[in-house]
């Protein structure tokens, strides 16, 4: 079958049909923010809309008229075309945001978690505003003048496109001025400019990593509660729980109306802190912010990998640590302590089916390195806990305790409820896993083999349709509580509380008051009785609560 060729086109109208493509295809989720941005949408507005749609073509026309050349400007469209239907496909599907974050996420995520977004609404999505237009693009004849009258039409329209451009915005001003400043996500909305200012963004970081990373806490030593105790002769072993994905408002703990820690509820002396901010809303920032010595408010990835964090303290103060992975990697904070990866599945293990393992994969051996142990511990625990979209996957079926489930990465194809049911068993299967810690860190202690404790907190939190927003990631200036609010535990066996004079009832007491991420390295420092300069009590939740000091 053959096609009708393609009419010839003057090669000056393409960047400028292009563009109208660009702004009305690709940024469905801009025009819904700009239009409640300006007042919402009405007749009275279609003014401001049709200027805004003008000044957005004619800003993106003079740029692509700078690069309207030969061999230049196909195979440019044909990679934004491509490019900005994958950002419009997540934008719209999950409601997230394009920022230098989301672009780091992408990157360093791995393939089996790539693999859970690719749906066949995608490849429709991606068919229909990305290889098609392209596949037109490519295939269209154009007609170029000759090069000297070519450069001069060039300069015309970028001159002409560009006064435009300052005219309207003159025009428009009073309105867009406020409407900009007060909903900063529009630069992230609008496509394919965010593809830009976040792969800038990320770059811009990359290539900033210090060849040197500074020692940080080369001081740390034992405190003087560690000679008090010497005489008992047992190890101390603290298991930090690094959850991924939990938001706190789907603990039963904190209220959520499904019994979804019916173990951890049962936990003698178990402390739930139920009024905790992270770092940020993705993995890649969290992490790395939770174990630096940066508060958020002063935290950049630059800092963070530009010097040590709270298990390089840990390491100088003479404890053995190790770091147990079950999700994508520790981000770079366990590049000088001992590594372990149990993400891989392997045939014949229970704990694991053909794409990967469940967390409880992470407590395996665990007994036996606490009775054999020969220095103190410190061991970090990274689950896949709650990652979506494929939240059924995250458990084994025997915590399908809520339902009906959404079975399919596809969330279009699911029911709020059912989406919300799958992570809620999530979080059932997350409670079960860090009851089974803590029974071993108690029979640990029981046993007089260590003095043993525990710290949970989780990364970011999710959202689950609320405001038609789903995943997590959004740029932390406009996030919503749902990717923000984390749950936090701690578990202290009687040996290790006694040993550092930590009152429990105190801690109780202070269980509903706001703590961060912020709090996670000087408190675990704090409960440890680390000595060194970076230690700052004030952001010590364990300080208050501890006797002696």
């Amino acid at each position: 079958m053959k096609f009708k060729p393609l009419p010839r086109l003057g090669a000056p109208l393409l960047p400028l049909y292009a563009s109208a493509f660009l702004v009305l295809a690709y940024n469905f989720t801009f025009w819904k923010t700009f239009a409640l941005a300006t007042g919402g949408a009405n007749l009275a507005n279609a003014p401001v809309y049709a200027g805004a749609f003008l000044l957005l073509v004619l800003l993106f026309n003079a740029i692509l008229t700078l690069l309207n050349f030969r061999f230049v400007i196909k195979p440019v469209l044909v990679l934004l075309f491509i490019g900005a239907s994958f950002s419009t496909y997540f934008m719209n599907q999950y409601g997230i945001v394009i920022d230098s974050s989301m672009v780091q996420n992408v990157i360093e995520t791995d393939v089996r978690e790539a693999n859970e977004l690719f749906s066949w609404k995608m490849v429709q999505t991606v068919t229909i505003l990305g290889i098609l237009p392209a596949f037109v693009v490519w295939k269209l004849p154009l007609e170029f003048r000759p090069v000297r009258r070519d450069l001069l039409a060039k300069l015309g329209i970028v001159v002409f496109s560009l006064l435009a451009v300052a005219g309207l915005l003159l025009m428009l001003f009073k309105t867009l001025a406020p409407a900009i400043r007060e909903h900063r996500e529009l630069r992230f909305l609008l496509t394919p400019t965010n593809m830009f200012q976040a792969t800038h963004g990320y770059l811009k970081r990359k290539w900033a990593t210090p060849l040197v990373i500074a020692p940080l806490g080369t001081d740390a030593s034992r405190g003087p509660k560690w000679a008090a105790s010497a005489a008992s002769g047992k190890h101390t072993v603290t298991l930090i729980v690094v959850g991924e994905t939990a938001r706190s408002m789907n603990f039963s703990l904190n209220g959520y109306s499904r019994d979804t820690n019916p173990q951890l509820a049962r936990q003698k002396d178990l402390v739930n802190l139920s009024n905790v901010s992270s770092c940020g809303t993705a993995t890649a920032v969290s992490v790395p912010c939770v174990f630096s010595d940066f508060p958020r408010d002063d935290y950049t990835a630059e800092k963070a990998r530009s010097q040590e964090g709270l298990l390089d303290v840990l390491r100088h103060a003479g404890f053995d640590v190790l770091w147990r992975d079950n999700n994508s990697g520790c981000k770079g904070v366990c590049d000088r302590v001992r590594y372990e990866d149990l993400s891989q599945p392997v045939a014949g293990d229970p704990l694991c089916n053909t794409e990967e393992c469940f967390d409880e994969r992470l407590l395996r051996g665990l007994p036996e390195m606490i009775r054999n142990a020969e220095k103190d511990m410190v061991i970090v625990l990274h689950q896949k806990g709650s990652h979506g979209p494929a939240y059924a996957k995250r458990y084994p079926a025997a915590f399908g305790k809520f339902g009906p489930v959404c079975q399919t990465n596809e969330l279009e194809q699911c029911s709020r409820e059912s989406i919300v049911a799958a992570y809620d068993n999530t979080i059932l299967y997350t409670d079960h896993v860090i009851s089974a810690a803590i029974d071993i860190l108690r029979a640990a202690a029981e046993e007089g083999k260590a003095d043993t404790s525990l710290v949970y907190f989780s990364d970011h939190g999710e959202s689950l349709g609320e405001k038609n927003m789903y995943l997590h990631g959004a740029p932390y200036i406009i996030s919503p509580a749902e990717q923000r609010s984390v749950p936090m535990m701690l578990w202290l066996s009687q040996g290790f509380r006694s040993r550092f004079g930590i009152d429990n009832d105190c801690l109780g007491a202070r269980s509903k008051q706001p703590f961060s991420h912020d709090n996670v390295f000087h408190s675990v420092l704090g409960m440890l009785n680390v000595s060194t300069a970076v230690y700052n009590p004030k952001l010590d939740l364990f300080h208050a609560c501890t006797r002696g000091t």
